[in-house]
């Protein structure tokens, strides 16, 4: 161990700096790990990470503008080429070499923040969101102090090893300063943001998410170690997801037909397929609003809103048989889907 090292942490601890003095100490504990003194390491990293912390003063993780966010076992469903990167992700945190800032990007209901909630699991940590909503005031100067005291307060974290900290939709803060009506308050507020993220606790595991990633400034994504797209669901992907979802719905409902090709078939007539945050509801919603003395009116229903979401008008009940007929579905399902009898579908598409 440095000479310097006991000193900054003698100097840390009588200026009560306790961010510093904690980041010290976990440097000192990684030295002895490099040594191979790995029961020292153990007793430092674990007298850091208790609760009675012999430091200047000891935080417990309450954050004023956060929220701890409760975790559970809800399934995500994530095409292979994300996966990947959320792999990469937990890989890189596990490594402990400082790659803690990442950003999500995608349209909503893509899984972002399903997968920060993901992450937590598997890291075995505790996840806080950050609304940032509460961050910004019309009192000049006020959204500055709020987002310095933010960061303040995550790098004061008792356990920082153990946080995500997730700022959920931070387009409000992140969009090209330009765009701003008030570009001197805004320009203020981002600076504040990029010198947050650069003196971001390494050991705090940060994520980011935004829909409007092409917008963003540039000085930003600079910021931040990867930025990983979650808009990219093939559509064989989304229909995947979409029979996963379905199967996990409706075995808890008795009295409904189950038809997973029906289903597939009604999924694909999508100009396009709506991502997994808004297919879960519209399953749901149509398994739940469904007839309960009709077991496959549900069909009927997720059938509709395939038609309303493609805008599409059928001038007469014969142009949407032969309609059906062309995207190849059978008299019975045609019959489920419309309310015309299968003989009725049968005369009308041989022009009887």
């Amino acid at each position: 161990m440095k000479k310097g090292a006991v000193i900054n942490l003698i100097k840390y601890y009588v200026e009560h700096n306790d961010y510093a003095f904690r980041n010290q100490a976990y440097e000192i504990a990684y030295d002895f790990e490099k040594m191979g003194d790995y029961q020292l390491f153990d007793y430092i990293v674990a007298m850091l990470s208790g609760n009675n912390i012999f430091v200047p003063q000891d935080l417990k993780n309450d954050l004023a503008f956060a929220s701890k966010v409760k975790i559970d076992d809800q399934k995500i469903f994530l095409p292979d080429v994300i996966k990947q990167d959320v792999i990469g992700l937990i890989n890189a945190t596990n490594h402990k070499v400082g790659v803690n800032k990442f950003l999500f990007t995608g349209l909503p209901g893509t899984g972002k923040t399903e997968c920060a909630k993901l992450i937590a699991r598997n890291l075995n940590r505790e996840l806080f969101i950050v609304n940032f909503s509460t961050l910004i005031d019309s009192k000049l100067g006020q959204t500055v102090k709020n987002i310095t005291s933010l960061f303040e307060e995550i790098n004061n974290l008792a356990n920082p090893s153990k946080v995500i900290i997730l700022f959920d939709e931070i387009d409000a803060l992140a969009l090209d300063r330009t765009n701003s009506t008030d570009l001197r308050e805004m320009g203020r507020a981002t600076t504040a943001v990029f010198q947050g993220l650069d003196n971001l606790n390494s050991q705090i595991l940060l994520i980011a998410t935004t829909n409007l990633f092409k917008h963003f400034d540039k000085a930003l994504l600079r910021r931040f170690d990867s930025i990983i797209n979650f808009d990219r669901y093939s559509k064989k992907d989304l229909i995947d997801i979409s029979e996963i979802i379905f199967n996990e719905y409706i075995q808890k409902f008795d009295n409904l037909t189950k038809n997973i090709r029906l289903f597939k078939k009604i999924i694909a007539l999508y100009d396009n397929i709506p991502n997994p945050g808004d297919l879960k509801n519209i399953i749901k919603t149509s398994l739940a609003f469904s007839d309960p003395n009709n077991s496959v009116d549900y069909f009927k229903r997720l059938y509709k809103n395939v038609l309303e979401t493609n805008s599409t008008n059928f001038d007469s009940t014969d142009i949407e048989l032969k309609y059906l007929q062309l995207k190849g579905f059978t008299l019975r399902e045609t019959e489920i889907l419309t309310g015309v009898s299968k003989s009725q579908v049968s005369r009308d598409l041989k022009g009887e």
